[in-house]
């Protein structure tokens, strides 16, 4: 069973900054897929970034690039979110999640895809 635990979270102003940290319980680290995701009150949840820990590919959807960076510590078997310029329409809950990449298949942003979850970090962004 992985377990995946988020910290960073908190309230920040317009046009500020936050680093979100995901610390994922597994030996098999290195052959996850991990993802970043977010869901604000009424709404659905969406994907924002994901990375394949074996080989630090990375995609983000488009309101997450130019602003988001996601990386990861193998080291440590941390992910992080690093989020820049942040607006008021990125307040939300933001979750890490992660699911096993077997041989052919892919990392992607899929969330049916992601088994484990954490248990999520408030993030406010105010005006």
């Amino acid at each position: 069973q992985v377990q995946l635990m988020e910290s960073g979270g908190g309230s920040v102003q317009a046009g500020g900054s936050l680093r979100l940290s995901c610390t994922a319980s597994t030996y098999d680290y290195n052959t996850y897929c991990l993802g970043w995701f977010r869901q604000a009150p009424g709404k659905e949840r969406e994907g924002v970034a994901r990375i394949y820990l074996a080989n630090d590919s990375v995609f983000y959807v488009s309101s997450a690039k130019g602003r988001f960076t996601i990386s990861q510590d193998k080291v440590k078997n941390t992910a992080y979110l690093q989020m820049n310029h942040l607006k008021p329409g990125d307040s939300a809950v933001y979750y890490c999640a992660a699911y096993r990449v077997y041989p052919g298949s892919s990392c992607s942003l899929n969330s049916d895809q992601f088994a484990h979850w954490g248990q999520g970090t408030q993030v406010t962004v105010s005006s």
